[in-house]
């Protein structure tokens, strides 16, 4: 696979760079041009087909053309040729143009890699940048009894801002995550002292949650996770075995007027109040709350979301 960060010549780097800067002035065809070059270049750097792919996109938006359309949807498939476990999250861009095969939008490596270059800067950026709120949301959305929680599961943990929101309230608490970058964060300000989890997983989501016991936690936490999940009822699922009988589940998700999941521009997944019921229901989940709120803010406009807390109804 192609690295993200350099083609293996400086000249292919040059025009590639200068393409990205053209795509960030909004100027597609220059963009295009240049991510061309680089390609003539470099033919198998993934980054630059990315690019490619992202300017014609761009320039048929601009003009409706479908034949650059189609070039775009080619662009793409090139990149995910080079880059199958899709590091660079063309995915995305392919499921936007209703070309993604069936296949998730988000694939874990995408994830992963994102998280890995974000982690440094993560905190600083998320809270102070976008106004993230997401682990104090949930945590004022508990109910006050229990007033503990024996056991707790954080579900994309990152650099730990729910676990420190919420250890006052919890006895053992799990934290896990796909990007072994935010785990590290995580661990850092644990040998600092700070009291965080009790025990920390790296891995997907969906495989940590299949590997716990059933009928093991009390309470299961995911702030700002489950926006890079399409179907919530799998997840949903996984919860409700996990959970102990009037065990909790508490979560946030960016909400949508609309049916089902949508995939925004954003790169991010928001859920229509439907499909989290209805996911609810069919894992024998019951709602508790469900209340509109701004998770965080983006371009300097407040993200639309919903905090959700759910109890297990099955026994």
């Amino acid at each position: 696979m192609a690295t993200q960060h350099s083609s293996g010549d400086l000249l292919a780097d040059r025009r590639y760079r200068y393409a990205e800067a053209c795509l960030a002035d909004g100027d597609h065809a220059g963009a295009a041009d240049l991510a061309e070059q680089a390609l003539e270049i470099a033919p198998r750097y993934a980054p630059a087909w990315l690019v490619l792919g992202r300017a014609r996109e761009g320039l048929a938006v601009g003009g409706d053309d479908p034949a650059l359309r189609a070039a775009a949807t080619r662009a793409y498939a090139c990149a995910l040729d080079i880059d199958p476990d899709d590091t660079l999250g063309v995915r995305a861009h392919l499921v936007r143009l209703g070309e993604g095969g069936g296949l998730p939008a988000l694939s874990p490596a995408y994830v992963r890699a994102l998280f890995d270059g974000y982690a440094p800067r993560f905190e600083r950026h998320l809270v102070d940048g976008l106004g993230y709120v997401g682990p104090q949301l949930l945590h004022d959305a508990l109910p006050p009894d229990p007033e503990r929680f024996d056991v707790a599961l954080d579900l994309g943990c990152g650099t730990g801002l729910m676990g420190a929101a919420i250890r006052d309230r919890v006895g053992h608490l799990t934290g896990v995550d796909l990007s072994p970058g935010m785990l590290a964060v995580a661990r850092t300000k644990m040998q600092r002292g700070l009291p965080l989890y009790d025990r920390l997983a790296e891995g997907d989501l969906a495989a940590f949650l299949a590997a716990e016991p059933s009928d093991s936690a009390d309470l299961c936490l995911a702030a700002d996770v489950l926006i890079y999940v399409a179907d919530l009822a799998p997840v949903l699922k996984q919860v409700a075995r996990v959970l102990r009988p009037r065990g909790l589940a508490a979560f946030t998700v960016q909400s949508h007027d609309g049916d089902g999941g949508l995939l925004g521009a954003d790169g991010r997944y928001a859920h229509a109040h439907a499909h989290v019921t209805a996911a609810a229901s069919g894992a024998g989940l019951e709602v508790l709350r469900l209340h509109e709120a701004d998770v965080r803010r983006e371009g300097g406009r407040p993200v639309p979301g919903r905090v959700v807390v759910l109890h297990r109804t099955r026994q």
